[in-house]
């Protein structure tokens, strides 16, 4: 074998092993997002989520305990973020199909004195949950590791879980499911 053969050998080897390491990192991202439902805290561990209350988009407030008795997300967003966009149409579907069974979806936008762009934002993606925005100087998005953000919320308004990051639909569906079940 020449020695150009074997640098060709040589390459072809070091391609395929970054393709199976790009297949394995995929598959693994793929698992932990097909994982992240099901993964609610137990009733006796859960925290009583603040009592919000938080200015809305097209004015009055929303407050967090107008909605005990329902599930509720509280989903943290911005109109520039790119994952935020993508989780949005699932979330829409949720608070349409889920709402009459007890499903309260609620966005908090953390864009910072947008809310004409958050306006438009919010027509463009037809969203049909309530949009509020944190008052100025509130400490309500101090604490988030990145957006989006999600609260799960049970009916006796304790935190069951949080979810860092976009989520599937499907995912929030199972959970949010899973405590509309909860007595």
């Amino acid at each position: 074998m020449t020695e150009v053969e074997a640098n060709a050998r040589r390459e072809r080897w070091v391609m395929w092993g970054f393709v199976a390491a790009v297949v394995l990192l995929g598959a693994m991202g793929w698992y932990r997002a097909g994982s992240m439902a099901g993964k609610i805290a137990p009733v006796a561990e859960r925290k009583s989520m603040p009592e919000l209350v938080l200015d809305q988009l097209g004015g009055g407030e929303w407050k967090m305990v107008d909605h005990r008795g329902q599930v509720v997300l509280v989903n943290y967003w911005a109109t520039w973020c790119g994952p935020c966009r993508d989780e949005m149409p699932g979330l829409a579907r949720l608070a349409r199909e889920l709402g009459p069974q007890g499903l309260a979806v609620v966005g908090v936008s953390i864009d910072r004195g947008k809310r004409e762009r958050v306006g438009e934002f919010v027509d463009e993606m037809k969203v049909p949950y309530p949009v509020v925005f944190p008052s100025p100087l509130s400490q309500v998005d101090a604490g988030l590791e990145g957006v989006p953000t999600t609260i799960l919320v049970d009916r006796e308004g304790r935190v069951a879980k949080s979810y860092v990051g976009a989520v599937r639909e499907r995912d929030f569906r199972t959970d949010v499911e899973a405590l509309l079940r909860e007595q």
